[in-house]
């Protein structure tokens, strides 16, 4: 199964979007279209790459828009970029999401004591390989973390891509602490720290910080599948989200080919970058 993309609107502006083709050219959700396993016998799933590492600008799945593109986050009316938080640069994974996953946040989760953020399902791409915007990948999931981001649920899932030539050493989190020492460490701190440079305080976790391993992560992935299945059936009040699809032949929302092409038809043609503004490239660091 594969999958492509189209870009529409210039990129480093707020009219961006990146659509999302299947393997027959016909347009899809990467939220709802791409299925969650490309393995299911193995607990192998897909990720859907919004930010690519070392890469500031934080791209999304536009939950709330026709087919779900990715967007680049607005706060405050201005394009959103991570900071460089001493000592990273950007995001220092593949930054991304599952498909096929929810976090309900109407479900108060029993371990955290949180309700879920109303996204897809995160994850965080340990593989050497510095993936593309929009690139669809396999990933073996190895624990997750629980960021409580603003009194929400904020699962972290840790994965390794399939085809990275490392990726049969890792099985579970205890692997990446031994054979990436220091990257778990490094990933709590970028999570605690990342929002402050936006004036907002280091972030809370639950389980102090610990990461769940592999087994616990999976049946996380496996929970927000099943509210994923209620939202996409009209079980559960989507709110604002858009649950528009074009292959779950069961779900009230699903569309045709052509209303599809039509909806990416409607957006802006696309054209040159912007420049990044420059602010982006700078170095934050502040005493802990």
């Amino acid at each position: 199964m594969s999958f492509t993309i189209e870009e529409k609107g210039r990129p480093n502006t707020q009219e961006y979007r990146v659509y999302f083709k299947n393997s027959e050219g016909k347009y899809i959700s990467p939220f709802h279209d791409v299925p969650i396993y490309a393995n299911e016998a193995e607990n192998i799933f897909h990720a859907i790459v919004e930010v690519p590492r070392w890469t500031n600008a934080k791209m999304e799945i536009a939950t709330k828009d026709p087919l779900n593109p990715l967007k680049q986050d607005v706060k405050k009316g201005n394009l959103r970029y991570v900071a460089n938080v001493f000592p990273h640069k950007g995001y220092i994974w593949n930054y991304g999401a599952i498909p096929q996953t929810w976090e309900d946040p109407n479900h108060k989760d029993s371990d955290t004591g949180c309700c879920g953020d109303n996204d897809p399902i995160d994850i965080c791409d340990i593989g050497n390989k510095v993936c593309s915007r929009g690139e669809v990948i396999k990933v073996k999931v190895l624990g997750t973390l629980a960021l409580i981001d603003e009194g929400e649920t904020d699962w972290k899932v840790i994965v390794i891509n399939t085809e990275d030539p490392e990726a049969g050493s890792f099985n579970n989190i205890d692997d990446v602490r031994r054979l990436k020492p220091g990257y778990l460490e490094a990933t709590v701190d970028w999570f605690k720290r990342y929002k402050v440079p936006d004036g907002k305080p280091e972030n809370q976790f639950a389980f102090n910080g610990e990461f769940k391993d592999r087994d616990f992560a999976i049946e996380t992935v496996k929970s927000t599948h099943e509210f994923w299945k209620a939202l996409i059936s009209k079980m559960t009040n989507a709110g604002e989200l858009n649950c528009m699809n074009t292959s779950v032949s069961d779900s009230p929302f699903c569309c045709s080919a052509g209303d599809a092409e039509a909806v990416v038809k409607s957006a802006c043609a696309f054209g040159d970058e912007e420049p990044i503004p420059s602010s982006v490239d700078k170095w934050f660091y502040y005493d802990q």
